[in-house]
């Protein structure tokens, strides 16, 4: 490994991981030759890490998000230890899902999980799995997420463990939504969700990706949540995406997801970003075969002094596909949010159906929103369009409103509420879906 100090966050982590790693690679290599490959997706990501630094503003992808004070953090990874139990997480439960898989500080909870799929699917913890369907995770896992240039993806696959593995075999439909739920409980720590999500020909799933802080542990305290999302779609396959981040307030939250899209297949997402006191969502979306198709829907509320930053490319390198892109922010008090969407049509990808939306709402004078879509065509018979907006609410529609009786303040809420609900009427999970109506009717009632 390169040596390293460039601050008190990449320094205390990669030393951390220094004597951690010893144990565990020593560990499974006397467990398992065979997993070898995983010693050495390792060690690339370790290299990887040692040879970059944390991004600033001088960034052109980071000039929006000053992540400056994570650098002075020097938060250890968090330990494999929880004492929680079901009534702990009761809240967060969600009554559709069958399969719930928990991970608390990023380590998998087999007591708050519950899996009763395996009929249907290959579903489990990421370790426990890589002595079963080997070729399954050896062929997909760190295959789809880019190491390279990437600090925040390379420390997670460094320090990779625990994590959710899901395979929808051929031809499988299964109806009910899969629950995966990250919980942060230490503070000062950071913790390393992983998923990987595997579709073959002719499945159909439901994922929801769900992280959250127990309240009564870690309101005040800070933590660093560094997750990455891995889903591969084989032809005809679909996969509905639901990703809510609801972290708490003082926390920190870096996310990176990859999505590959085969022939004819189709990827439906929803991201609501409510929680952390900084975070960025990086979602990347290759189409690598004709006819499939995407359609992405995010929402972000910041309030106080929140920034939440939504970085999205979908890269059209096939032709005949389609995508449609929507995405909302809504800033209140000091907060800012930022939107930064880029579609990439390539030389080949002729006869490209992809449209995108920006559209934004500021509650405040002090709030400030940034968004910048982008449109890189290089095929001429396409059809792309986009368009952003920043504006306030309405004026002409709170004296409607008005006019029918309704209090200022009153017509101020239920339309800053309309305006993200929208987004959620994508959410086909019923219960979630008014869970996430409350929470997002709460925050909007200002007084």
């Amino acid at each position: 490994m390169n040596e390293i100090a460039k601050n008190d966050y990449l320094t205390c982590l990669l030393n951390s991981f220094t004597a951690q790693s010893v144990d565990i690679l020593s560990h499974e290599s006397q467990q398992n030759e065979k997993l070898s490959w995983l010693k050495q997706l390792r060690a690339e990501a370790i290299d990887q890490a040692g040879q970059l630094t944390l991004p600033t503003t001088k960034d052109e992808e980071w000039r929006f998000t000053d992540i400056s004070p994570l650098a002075k953090l020097p938060f250890k990874p968090a330990k494999a230890y929880s004492a929680l139990e079901l009534n702990d997480i009761q809240p967060f439960l969600i009554e559709e899902a069958n399969n719930r898989l928990v991970f608390v500080d990023g380590y998998f909870a087999p007591d708050l999980s519950n899996i009763l799929g395996k009929d249907q699917l290959i579903i489990g913890n990421l370790s426990s799995l890589t002595t079963h369907p080997v070729t399954e995770i050896k062929h997909h896992l760190g295959q789809q997420i880019q190491l390279k240039n990437n600090i925040f993806t390379a420390l997670n696959t460094a320090f990779l463990q625990d994590g959710a593995f899901i395979v929808a075999p051929k031809n499988i439909t299964v109806s009910k939504p899969i629950h995966l739920l990250f919980i942060a409980t230490q503070k000062e720590t950071t913790n390393y969700p992983r998923v990987l999500v595997v579709g073959k020909e002719n499945s159909e799933i439901t994922i929801i990706e769900d992280y959250v802080a127990l309240q009564d542990s870690a309101a005040n305290d800070s933590y660093i949540t560094n997750s990455v999302v891995e889903l591969n779609l084989a032809a005809n396959a679909q996969v509905q995406h639901i990703r809510i981040q609801r972290e708490n307030p003082n926390a920190f939250h870096l996310a990176n997801s990859a999505v590959s899209l085969d022939h004819a297949s189709r990827y439906q997402a929803t991201s609501i970003t409510l929680g952390a006191q900084i975070s960025r969502y990086d979602l990347n979306i290759s189409f690598i075969s004709e006819a499939a198709e995407c359609a992405v829907h995010g929402l972000t509320m910041v309030a106080n002094t929140q920034l939440a930053d939504t970085h999205t490319c979908i890269d059209h390198l096939k032709p005949n596909c389609t995508s449609r892109q929507q995405h909302k922010c809504i800033a209140d008090d000091s907060s800012r949010a930022v939107f930064n969407g880029k579609i990439i049509v390539s030389p080949n990808a002729q006869r490209t159906n992809s449209s995108q939306s920006s559209r934004n709402l500021l509650l405040s004078g002090k709030a400030q929103i940034d968004t910048k879509p982008q449109l890189e065509i290089f095929a001429d018979d396409v059809k792309c369009a986009h368009g952003a907006t920043v504006g306030q609410l309405d004026n002409e529609e709170i004296f409607y409103l008005k006019s029918r009786g309704l209090p200022e303040l009153v017509a101020r809420n239920l339309l800053t509420y309309a305006f993200g609900a929208e987004i959620l009427d994508h959410i086909p999970v019923k219960s979630l879906k008014h869970k996430l109506e409350q929470i997002v009717l709460n925050q909007t009632q200002s007084s």
